[in-house]
């Protein structure tokens, strides 16, 4: 499984982008796919995450009612819409599929990752 993330740019504090991010191989039946992000000098932080074969999301407290995730079974695509964004939204964002049930907010829990888009918030 490979995944693509794009949508990742340059905004301005209280914008909007939208991450998508696409994989190419067999998902359906996984667990979950997930969005960590990593800003400079700091680890992987969870932010959303959703149920492949269901609808669960799941959301980091600072995300909550800013971002949600949502997918698109039919084009093998997540997206991560991101609402008034701060700066300290600024990271690069990852997105992972976890293969098996577990926790959603672990990254050691996700098998296959993408190669990450910088979002970035200025001030």
């Amino acid at each position: 499984v490979q995944l693509q993330a794009s949508g990742g740019g340059l905004v301005q504090a209280g914008g909007s982008l939208r991450l998508s991010c696409t994989a190419s191989g067999p998902i359906a039946s996984m667990y979950a796919v997930g969005w960590f992000r990593q800003a400079p000098g700091r680890g992987r932080e969870f932010v959303a995450a959703v149920k492949l074969t269901g609808t669960s999301t799941w959301y980091a407290d600072s995300v909550k009612d800013r971002f949600t995730i949502s997918k698109d079974n039919a084009k093998n695509t997540v997206y991560l819409q991101m609402n008034n964004l701060k700066p300290e939204d600024t990271a690069v964002y990852l997105c992972s599929v976890e293969n098996m049930p577990g926790r959603v907010d672990l990254s050691t829990r996700y098998d296959y990752w993408g190669q990450g888009t910088l979002v970035t918030v200025s001030s």
